[in-house]
């Protein structure tokens, strides 16, 4: 099957064939008829099968289908975002797609300066991609209209609410039309029970496409798991680059500190490498993609935050240093490689803290991941598990409800156990009058990952 057969205009054909396409995915094959007619849809893919054409190419031809009215442009198409690298890689295939249709978009997340996009909104836009909370920035200032969107997008609705915008997005909902009046399309490359109660609150009849079984990875992709000693790593990681030769690898650690000081410990080792995550400015994560993506960085160190919205051409190599808490974001780190029908090789370094979550990772897989012990390297037996004090500590985390403890008898004065505060929120503890009550942390000092994960999230923090 062609692009030909799809029902796209000759516009949009021309888009496509300009970037060499010439056969439409499984995603688009299924996606792209049912949107062009209106209906409502609740898509399931894996990542890295092409689901982002598979939505802009049939909402630009529906725009371009009913140009818009004289005068101020109102917003008719919305498409929201978890991160910021993810709403940059939508705007930036909406802008490909649509070079040679007469409409106008923009894309909003935080970390930047909001007065360039008020200027562009106020010039008017047929379709505007953004991330929750920098959008709620833009509606508190009244600098973007909602009541007139005729189709919206939730992409990657599974990690937002993994993220804990689920009251962000309600918030965004309100302000639209009903949705009767709006065509609505939820894409999500898992389908969880919240999942399914915000499709049955926001889908009309929706048809429901799925090209792939829930939380499985590519085929393409090489799954092998190297056991060896916590403290031996990085040595371990460096060992495999050089000796295999890779010479462009994504690497995913649990926390921010760590991805700093793995990506300055490779640098010592002699290879370049350089970190990615929410404590980064958005010029500094900019550049460090660029320089990956053009072979100027050879080793990219990344959080979680940066599983969905990296989209990298050919990626051969990503590799688990640590591996996640939560067993779905294996699926989507590794997803990273083995896209558009490449092959890819996905490498875990296990220590014997992490046998647990090995465990739950291959219980989601349905499968044993193959595991090799490099001579050399074998794990010492005599090191005994510890608990895994780091990292996400359950789906949520985006804007956790929970107040942190504070340490008290011998820890006070001493961080907490999650390294993933910021310096300036790990102050030494008073010591108070006994019997007095320590008052509990404000939200802004929560660390817990929060802060890191909504900072990424385009404004979801607002403790800047």
């Amino acid at each position: 099957m062609s692009f030909d057969s799809l029902g796209l205009s000759a516009e949009l054909l021309r888009a496509i064939s300009d970037q060499g396409y010439t056969e439409p995915t499984p995603i688009q094959r299924k996606a792209i008829p049912v949107i062009l007619e209106g209906k409502d849809v609740m898509a399931g893919a894996q990542t890295g099968t092409g689901k982002t054409a598979g939505f802009t190419l049939p909402l630009l031809q529906r725009l371009s289908e009913k140009p818009a009215p004289k005068g101020r442009r109102p917003l008719r198409t919305l498409v929201l975002t978890p991160t910021r690298e993810l709403a940059a890689q939508v705007a930036e295939s909406i802008e490909t797609y649509g070079r040679h249709l007469p409409l106008r978009s923009a894309v909003v997340f935080g970390g930047v300066k909001i007065n360039p996009q008020i200027d562009k909104l106020r010039r008017g836009v047929d379709i505007l991609v953004a991330t929750p909370g920098r959008l709620l920035d833009h509606a508190n200032q009244k600098t973007v209209d909602l009541s007139q969107v005729e189709i919206l997008v939730l992409d990657e609705a599974d990690r937002m609410l993994d993220m804990g915008f689920i009251h962000d997005i309600r918030k965004v909902l309100a302000m639209l039309p009903s949705n009767a009046s709006r065509q609505n399309l939820l894409f999500s490359a898992t389908f969880s029970s919240d999942i399914k109660q915000l499709a049955n609150r926001l889908l009309n009849n929706p048809e429901l496409i799925e090209v792939a079984q829930r939380n499985t990875t590519a085929e393409r992709i090489e799954q092998v798991v190297y056991p060896v000693d916590k403290g031996r790593k990085r040595e371990l990681l460096s060992h495999l680059i050089g000796e295999q030769n890779w010479r462009q690898v994504l690497v995913f650690t649990r926390t921010k500190h760590g991805a700093n000081r793995l990506a300055q410990q490779l640098e010592k080792d002699g290879l370049t490498a350089a970190a990615i995550h929410g404590n980064k400015s958005q010029g500094a994560r900019t550049r460090a993609l660029a320089g990956f993506k053009n072979g100027d960085v050879r080793v990219l160190v990344a959080t979680d935050i940066a599983a969905r919205g990296l989209d990298i051409d050919q990626l051969p190599h990503v590799v688990n240093f640590e591996l996640p808490n939560v067993p779905e974001d294996y699926v989507h780190r590794i997803g990273r490689t083995g896209r558009a029908g490449n092959e890819g090789e996905a490498i875990s370094l296990v220590c014997i803290d992490e046998h647990k979550l090995l465990r739950d990772i291959e219980r989601l897989l349905k499968r044993k991941i193959p595991s090799v012990v490099l001579d050399g390297y074998e794990p010492d037996p005599s090191i005994k598990a510890e608990p895994i004090q780091n990292g996400r500590n359950g789906k949520g985390g985006g804007r956790s409800s929970q107040p942190r403890k504070r340490a008290t008898g011998g820890n006070r004065g001493k961080p907490s156990g999650n390294s993933n505060a910021p310096k300036a929120t790990r102050k030494p503890a008073r010591r108070k009058p006994a019997g007095a009550q320590a008052k509990p942390q404000s939200h802004r000092s929560r660390a817990g990952g929060g802060q890191e994960k909504a900072a990424l999230l385009g404004g979801g923090y607002r403790g800047k």
